[in-house]
């Protein structure tokens, strides 16, 4: 377990640019000591936020695209294209525009997909496609992701790990199908916090005045049941990246004031 480091930035543009800037640095230092790399994105606006950004850096050429492994930390179990679907707008925010190797892209099911409408099978499937992927070296049923990024919700969630539901019970499996979710649509699919953990880093994104009490309940020392984000951390680092608005609940004295 890593200990919280913040970054605050003044607001979410710049939040999204400098985590952009952040993301290509971190990629381009993981092909360069191990050939490839490994991101897990999130969606929601500041996830998708920060993929424009870096669709727009000049600096994403220094990305080997091909070189790129990219997983979803949760989808809408949705019809293939949807809008609403994380897939969707991540290809529109940047993938679309990258050259990928589209063996290394990883999209979660879609419910018109091979597995339906049931939501549980699919999950099972991503597991075993995670499981597929990881190595003798990753310790585990899932890759150790270099750098897996969360969204956080006004109501703690990451991922789609809700307050009290089950599938941020989970402490065995690594991808549960979520029943119930109280933020429409009700039926996702949702890496767990045991997955999640894999990563040797993980980025949590916080903008926008909604976000500044889950930020300050997730970061007071609140249980992962009832706040899910709290039990998100990664191996080697867990950083909050947020913006003034979404810190404004929370002392100062835990980010340092050059990071303002």
């Amino acid at each position: 377990m890593s200990t919280p480091q913040l970054v605050v930035h003044r607001d979410k543009e710049l939040m999204a640019q400098a985590a952009a800037a952040r993301l290509i640095t971190k990629v381009v230092d993981a092909q360069a000591s191990r050939g490839s790399a490994s991101v897990v994105l999130t969606g929601g606006r500041n996830g998708n936020g920060l993929l424009a950004a870096l669709a727009a850096a000049p600096a994403r050429d220094a990305v080997d695209w091909a070189r790129l492994d990219v997983w979803w930390g949760d989808e809408r179990f949705l019809p293939e294209g949807d809008p609403e679907r994380n897939v969707t707008q991540a290809r529109a925010a940047l993938l679309d525009s990258v050259p990928l190797d589209p063996k290394r892209v990883h999209p979660m099911p879609a419910s018109d997909g091979p597995y339906g409408g049931d939501v549980d099978t699919a999950a099972d499937a991503y597991a075993a496609e995670l499981a597929r992927a990881a190595g003798p070296e990753n310790h585990g049923a899932v890759p150790t992701f270099d750098v897996l990024m969360l969204g956080v919700g006004p109501d703690t969630h990451v991922a789609s790990l809700f307050p009290e539901l089950p599938g941020v019970r989970e402490t065995e499996r690594t991808v549960v199908g979520v029943h119930g979710a109280p933020k429409p649509p009700p039926t996702r699919v949702s890496l767990t916090l045991p997955a999640i953990r894999a990563a040797r880093e993980v980025w949590l994104l916080a903008a926008g005045e909604d976000k500044a009490q889950a930020a300050q309940i997730a970061l007071s020392g609140a249980g992962e049941i009832q706040a899910p984000a709290a039990g998100a951390y990664g191996r080697q680092r867990t950083l909050w990246l947020l913006d003034a608005a979404a810190a404004s609940g929370l002392p100062r004295s835990l980010y340092p004031p050059a990071s303002a």
